[in-house]
């Protein structure tokens, strides 16, 4: 079981590094794209010791963020949805550097950066406080409602981290168009929560006490 679940992860780990930079670099037309280096450095770095530390010290957690397939047929709009968003956003990132149409200041790049970074500690953060978080839609065995740290400011600080990542990752690849792009990612995001607390409320113990104490899912103070 441990080596499938590492070779799942190398496989995954590879297998998604090669469609970014696919993405990425055959649109610009060249792989000497700096910009594009940066962005995919920001993710994977972390990624890579984010999964050593999980197969080590966490491997069913590990498993879980593996499994990708939804079951409910909503869920499965979303990823869609999503994907589509991924792949133009990442495509005209690419052409707009090969034909220079984002003007941005290099601050910008900077700053996108390091929100990021942050972002990405966030994501991490969350997976530290919750092992139930599975990448699909689903009400585990035993599962608990987990009510504090993030859990205590928002009801879902996965999404709100997973936002802020692909919000700024456009800004990173340097292009204007492509964060017109990704400005669209929210709304699947918002439909995946309002589906997920459906059937959170329906299936786990004490998820409706947990939204009474807990009134924003995504953003205090607004939503």
């Amino acid at each position: 079981m441990t080596m499938k679940l590492l070779f799942n992860a190398i496989m995954k780990f590879t297998a998604g590094f090669v469609l970014l930079a696919f993405f990425l670099f055959l649109p610009a037309g060249t792989i000497a794209y700096p910009k594009g280096w940066l962005f995919l450095g920001l993710l994977f770095v972390p990624m890579l010791f984010l999964g050593i530390f999980l197969f080590l010290k966490a491997p069913a957690l590990l498993e879980k963020r593996l499994n990708a397939k939804e079951k409910e047929s909503t869920q499965k709009g979303v990823v869609a949805v999503s994907g589509l968003i991924f792949a133009v956003g990442f495509i005209l990132a690419g052409l707009d550097f090969r034909f220079g149409f984002s003007k941005m200041p290099f601050w910008v790049t900077v700053a996108a950066s390091a929100v990021f970074l942050i972002a990405y500690a966030l994501y991490a953060e969350v997976m530290r406080e919750n092992a139930y978080l599975s990448r699909t839609i689903e009400v585990q065995k035993d599962q608990k409602v987990i009510d504090t740290g993030l859990y205590g400011i928002v009801r879902h600080p996965m999404y709100f981290a997973t936002v802020l990542l692909f919000l700024v990752l456009p800004l990173v690849l340097g292009s204007w168009i492509s964060f017109a792009v990704f400005c669209f990612y929210p709304v699947p995001i918002i439909i995946r929560i309002l589906n997920e607390e459906k059937i959170l409320a329906e299936e786990l113990d004490g998820y409706r006490d947990y939204q009474k104490k807990i009134r924003y899912r995504l953003i205090p103070f607004i939503w």
